[in-house]
């Protein structure tokens, strides 16, 4: 039995550290433990073990683990590998990346145990239309013989001048469809046709509040709960069942983006749902992107990715050509160090048109300029003929609270955080000015506090005025709001979703949360009260995120009836987003959009990393980014550059002064270069009172 371990922690020190094994012997790689660490006990993963000390190091000196934590190993040299990858590909530290990998509880939990998997399929599937079943045949068509092709090319690890040595490897698939044209019933007989085969499914949703629904979806469906994984859980919960999908008691697994490392036995496809979605980038460290990292686990284990939207990322749909397939090794994880990713390395399969009698609804932009109030005169008439039709509405805006923004038009004055360099917002609720980033509050004031004009006070609206004046307006309508604030409840946001389905509510007011994969037969308009909000911020995926926004939003009117309406009210009308996206004209977007993103050197067409400095003192930030810019000089590959260095658009969070530097290139791998080569430098005499962040491939610059 070796006698030293070698162990990693959460922290960002990229090393291993040696123990000696506990006397009980129990300790064992993949298990983790505690053990000493400077002044403290600590939790660490243990990767490695030996029979001797590592060179250099007095054997007397090394001290022992402490005690083991788990009686069972919870990851292998599998996820050691994948670990491995996120930490090399994201710039973190092993310990870091397996901290995020594996749950954080300390001992199994009372969650019910679940049927196995071993059932037949007994619920009835719909009947597919000819679209969804072209796409179907399509997708496990390559899955017969996967296995071994994946075997072969491992096998050969010469590769030819045009990267065709992994052509054997899985292709992946984009389901392109409008909303409520079945995407999710394709997702389904895919996912049925890989267990019916004896593999394993992970299932990613953007949002924890969609995982009960697709896992009650999968449960009728194949007469089996699929298992789940989100921080929503306890740890101990997560644990569970964690160590349930790792005994391959389960075959399929629901969640957001933790759920691409639910370590699956025999994985035969990886599913993304609303591909374009933000929540698949993680914003702690390490900085992962889901989507990457399903592309790494597909390719390393051989397996199929099948993603899906109404309104693909900019990169996914650079890569989609109708028809066209590549395999999967020419954009290996979005990573491809050596450049090869090109147009055409997904194979895009569309669905046209909607199902269960459905059609795309009316879209009509309407000018908010000259109304009084929040709601126009044309999104009250329809909101009252759709009542009158026994009808349900969605009202949309993202942006919660009673209003945004405190002004004195005598001084100029403007009411902002006294930790974040962002405005207060007034929630009448709670008779506070509350900051959204770090949560302070104070008392709105009676008079402007800098000259006492008693013409001061808030504008813009939230969600709360909204529904002040939904309320007002229509007294004999039920209206339920579902935002973070009211739904900070446990069980309140499903509570609310299950009135406005059985027709309880007939009005709907809500944020993003009403906008991401909900289905409701009994819709028939939308309204979304400011299509403006997001359109205009310093980030340049900032009219990507409003044009998807809207169309997802727009797609919950008409699912089941022709004669779905969208009131779109915008201070904008005219603007190139609104008018395409009230028109559906998807490829006129992103046409539009790439063709933009190209000349101005944006991803697609070149590759980030993002250098975010914190501290308190903002002279100390200064000299940091300062310095770390005189670092990068001479690093940055040829053709590429760096942006910076400047104060973040956000400038300070939670007291934090922020700065930035992005480096930019075409290829990743020669970025990867510079970065780790400027990190290594930073860190010898960098400030300890000043934080730094490092995001590859960042989705936001805010």
């Amino acid at each position: 039995m070796a006698q030293y371990l070698d162990l990693v922690f959460d922290i960002p020190a990229k090393t291993t550290f040696s123990y000696r094994r506990d006397e009980k012997g129990e300790a064992a790689v993949g298990k983790r433990a505690m053990a000493p660490f400077g002044k403290r006990e600590v939790l660490g993963y243990i990767v490695g073990e030996g029979d001797s000390p590592p060179p250099g190091l007095d054997e007397a000196g090394i001290k022992a683990i402490r005690r083991v934590v788990d009686a069972e190993p919870l990851f292998d040299q599998r996820d050691i590998s994948l670990a491995q990858w996120i930490a090399a590909y994201y710039l973190c530290s092993l310990g870091q990346a397996l901290s995020a990998m594996i749950p954080s509880g300390r001992r199994p939990g009372s969650y019910p145990s679940l049927p196995d998997d071993e059932n037949e399929i007994t619920a009835a599937a719909l009947e597919l239309s000819d679209e969804q079943q072209a796409a179907l045949d399509a997708i496990i068509a390559p899955a017969i013989g996967t296995e071994e092709n994946h075997k072969g090319t491992q096998r050969n690890t010469k590769e030819d001048s045009n990267s065709s040595a992994g052509s054997s490897l899985p292709p992946m698939f984009y389901l392109y469809g409008i909303t409520g044209s079945g995407k999710t019933e394709v997702f389904l007989r895919a996912a049925e046709h890989m267990m019916k085969a004896g593999k394993s499914v992970i299932y990613l949703v953007p949002e924890i509040s969609l995982t009960h629904q697709t896992a009650e979806a999968i449960g009728k469906r194949f007469g089996t709960a699929a298992a789940t994984l989100h921080s929503g859980m306890s740890g101990a919960n997560r644990l569970t069942e964690w160590m349930r999908i790792r005994s391959g008691e389960v075959r399929i697994v629901v969640g957001p983006r933790s759920a691409v490392f639910a370590p699956v036995q025999n994985l035969g496809l990886i599913i993304i749902d609303e591909e374009h979605d933000g929540s698949y980038k993680s914003g702690n460290t390490p900085r992962y992107h889901a989507r990457q990292a399903a592309m790494h686990r597909c390719s390393a284990e051989g397996a199929l990715l099948l993603m899906g939207s109404a309104t693909p990322s900019a990169e996914a749909w650079k890569l989609m050509t109708p028809g066209a397939s590549a395999p999967i090794q020419s954009f290996l994880s979005e990573s491809d160090p050596k450049g090869r990713m090109g147009d055409g390395m997904i194979k895009r399969l569309d669905l046209s048109r909607r199902l269960s009698g459905g059609k795309p609804p009316e879209i009509q932009p309407v000018s908010l300029e000259h109304t009084e109030g929040c709601l126009t005169p044309e999104l009250k008439e329809e909101i009252r003929k759709t009542a009158q039709m026994g009808r349900q509405t969605i009202l949309f805006l993202n942006r919660r609270g009673f209003a945004y923004f405190y002004h004195c038009p005598s001084c100029g004055f403007e009411l902002t955080c006294r930790h974040c360099s962002v405005s207060l917002t007034y929630h009448k609720s709670k008779g506070r000015a509350i900051c959204h980033y770090c949560g302070y509050s104070e008392a709105p004031p009676k008079a402007c506090p800098q000259c006492g004009s008693l013409e001061a006070g808030f504008t813009g609206f939230g969600t709360e005025m909204i529904e002040e004046e939904v309320r007002r307006t229509f007294p004999e309508l039920r209206v339920r709001r579902a935002d973070a604030d009211s739904t900070s409840k446990k069980g309140s946001l499903e509570e609310t979703l299950a009135l406005f389905r059985t027709g309880a509510v007939d009005i709907l007011l809500g944020t993003q949360m009403v906008a991401k994969g909900l289905n409701f037969p009994g819709v028939r308009l939308v309204g979304v009260i400011l299509a403006d909000t997001g359109l205009h911020l310093p980030d340049f995926r900032a009219a990507e995120r409003t044009f998807s926004l809207l169309v997802q939003v727009a797609g919950r009117a008409g699912r089941y009836f022709p004669d779905g309406k969208v009131i779109v009210q915008t201070l904008r009308p005219k603007d190139p987003v609104i008018t395409r996206s009230c028109a559906l004209d998807v490829a006129g977007f992103f046409g539009a959009e790439l063709n933009q993103r190209r000349m101005l050197r944006f991803p697609p067409y070149s590759r980030l990393i993002r250098f975010t400095i914190r501290a308190r003192d903002p002279l100390k930030a200064d000299k940091a980014i300062g310095r770390l810019a005189n670092l990068a000089e001479g690093l940055i590959p040829a053709g590429g550059d760096a942006l910076g260095p400047a104060e973040c658009p956000i400038g300070i969070i939670a007291g934090n002064h922020r700065r930035q530097l992005i480096l930019r290139g075409a290829s990743m791998g020669a970025l990867h270069g510079a970065a780790r080569t400027l990190l290594e430098r930073y860190e010898k005499g960098k400030d300890s009172a000043v934080y730094l962040e490092v995001d590859v491939d960042p989705v936001s610059l805010l």
